[in-house]
């Protein structure tokens, strides 16, 4: 994939845009929160070392159009991160990811958000799968995908471990020509 070029998507109560080092602080103050992490597939920060990390890879992501990582800006501040990752160019599929910062969970910020990025993927990046793995405790999560269409396919078991606690993931899919008709009927 060639690089990706800085771009914002905007929404009606925030926009999505490209991480800088400044937005390290921001990153470290969601992912050090061990409520918002209990269903990460890492424990949660000790350091402000792994916030810096993620926007280096971010950074590196764009230039070379493997990762694309986009801070959602509410109110001038990151309140979360949604990501599109391991893009398989022949099959035009990619994984996608999101975390938003605990004092935001409730204000369907998610929900604005990530149509916005599909959207971009299905459209601009012409993919035509996107994949998302969940911890099937995470019921908030399983039911935001639900709500954008994206189906249940399989739970892969004792997939990962955590904080010495071992994880299923339940996976999801969804089709461009299903986000497509789901946008057209709404």
């Amino acid at each position: 994939m060639t690089c990706f070029e800085p771009f914002t998507l905007p929404c009606a109560r925030l926009r999505l845009r490209f991480l800088d080092q400044a937005d390290a602080p921001a990153l470290y103050a969601m992912f050090r929160d061990v409520e918002a992490m209990r269903y990460w597939s890492s424990s949660a920060w000790t350091s402000v070392a792994p916030a810096l990390a993620m926007v280096e890879e971010s950074l590196a992501g764009y230039a070379s159009g493997a990762l694309l990582r986009l801070g959602i800006e509410v109110d001038g501040t990151v309140a979360g991160v949604v990501t599109l990752r391991k893009f398989d160019l022949d099959n035009r599929r990619c994984e996608i990811g999101y975390m938003l910062a605990r004092p935001h969970w409730g204000r369907g910020l998610m929900q604005e958000a990530l149509p916005a990025l599909l959207d971009h993927a299905f459209g601009a990046l012409n993919m035509h799968r996107i994949e998302a793995d969940v911890d099937p405790r995470n019921t908030a999560s399983s039911r935001l995908l639900q709500r954008l269409g994206f189906r249940h396919e399989g739970r892969l078991r004792e997939r990962w471990f955590v904080n010495g606690e071992i994880c299923d993931s339940e996976y999801y899919g969804l089709l461009r020509h299903e986000w497509r008709d789901q946008r057209r009927e709404a």
